[in-house]
């Protein structure tokens, strides 16, 4: 699962917990952990009680009784609707056995009761089964975003590390950007990426992108064989893609490829196929590196043969407190009401000018997500992943998975 640096978990990350406690975790309507869900149709009804005494014959309103089911068929569970509807007709009752001077009964307003509750109770079935529905969608979704962006181990490889990810639709809450760690024979790599486009055909294309990568990345000695085989990777997935006749052949995807060197720790080398450009920022400052030579994958093929080139890694020095700080299009191209871009550069840099320790991975991550949310005023337009590393603690390369 992403971290964000802050030990926060979101609603949306809280674990499944099963049929019997699916509710629990979501109700607002709680005091001390225990849902209190039928307090408010329960102080419907007695209101409704208390005016139609004080009232007297001249203003007769416990027939409104019929909204407390409806109210309960809102917020509370099935059994508990039903509760009320028994309830409600217990009181008509009551106010005809009790009242009998002041109460005239009449056959309609108890079958207007009856069938008023009757239709809450349904009604909450049918909201029930179509929450519970959400809710398991929302567990498979979230099976499929912790199997394409597995949970990275703190110290993962000897890199300090963290990530957050948002995506736009928060109902689907998985997207087409991704990343990953790798630690292999040759030192330790990172990937980070975006599939062109939305929906489970940019998942599907991410997958295949980040299992080529984590098999390639641990074995291949050279960084620029693993980033052919990941063009090669994103050749074939559109291959058969398009064999399958779907609509989504033409797509592709931006990525940074890096490498810490177990025999250099103060180089690391890139390869950047069309992406955002990272920052490295330190406690000097901020500064961008230059734009990517490379197609992104899967477009490489459309270059004449003539004009290609071989993939370079770039050597980039790197000092020891600097952390990479890598992201999604979805940061640069956030927008505010007046339509002008987040100023990530600018932004990071003014909040190591105002504290230094925003370098480390876990403050800066949380820095540009609370940037960005507050510069767009939380609607986000495309998926946004922020994700910052640096050397840190443990052993480089060796048996990563």
């Amino acid at each position: 699962m992403s971290n964000d640096g802050t030990g926060r978990r979101p609603l949306d990350r809280l674990p499944w917990t099963g049929r019997s406690g699916l509710w629990h975790q979501y109700r607002t309507l709680r005091v001390r952990g225990r849902s209190v869900t039928w307090v408010p149709p329960l102080l419907l009804l007695i209101g409704i009680v208390t005016i139609d005494y004080w009232t007297g014959t001249e203003f007769r309103i416990i027939s409104w009784v019929v909204l407390v089911p409806g109210i309960a068929a809102a917020l509370c569970q099935v059994w508990t609707t039903a509760a009320f509807t028994a309830l409600v007709l217990a009181t008509y009752l009551f106010v005809e056995a009790f009242w009998p001077d002041r109460f005239t009964p009449r056959l309609s307003d108890f079958t207007l009761i009856a069938i008023g509750g009757v239709l809450a109770t349904l009604a909450c079935a049918v909201r029930v089964r179509g929450e519970e529905h959400v809710l398991r969608m929302r567990d498979v979704t979230e099976t499929v975003r912790r199997t394409v962006l597995r949970p990275l181990p703190p110290g993962w490889g000897g890199l300090e590390h963290a990530e957050v990810y948002l995506a736009a639709d928060t109902e689907a809450r998985v997207g087409g950007d991704f990343y990953d760690i790798q630690p292999g024979l040759h030192g330790t790599r990172v990937l980070l990426g975006d599939v062109q486009g939305k929906g489970l055909g940019a998942v599907e294309a991410a997958s295949a992108l980040l299992g080529t990568f984590r098999e390639s990345g641990y074995h291949e000695p050279a960084l620029t064989t693993v980033g052919e085989r990941l063009g090669i990777r994103m050749a074939r997935h559109r291959g058969r893609v398009r064999d399958l006749g779907r609509d989504d052949e033409d797509r592709f995807a931006t990525a940074v490829l890096l490498e810490f060197p177990e025999d250099d720790p103060d180089a690391l080398l890139l390869i950047n196929f069309g992406h955002e450009p990272p920052l490295i920022v330190g406690p000097g400052g901020v500064r961008a590196l230059e734009p990517g030579d490379s197609l992104p994958l899967g477009l490489a093929e459309l270059e004449p043969p003539a004009t290609a080139r071989p993939l370079t890694a770039h050597r980039i020095a790197l000092a020891p407190a600097e952390t990479v700080l890598l992201t999604t299009d979805g940061v640069t191209e956030a927008r505010d009401a007046d339509g002008v871009f987040f100023p990530l550069t600018d932004a990071v840099a003014a909040a190591v000018r105002a504290d230094v320790r925003c370098v480390e991975p876990g403050r800066l991550v949380t820095v540009v997500r609370e940037g960005v949310l507050r510069h767009c005023g939380g609607r986000l337009a495309d998926d946004t992943t922020v994700f910052a590393v640096r050397r840190g603690w443990g052993r480089m390369g060796g048996g990563g998975s």
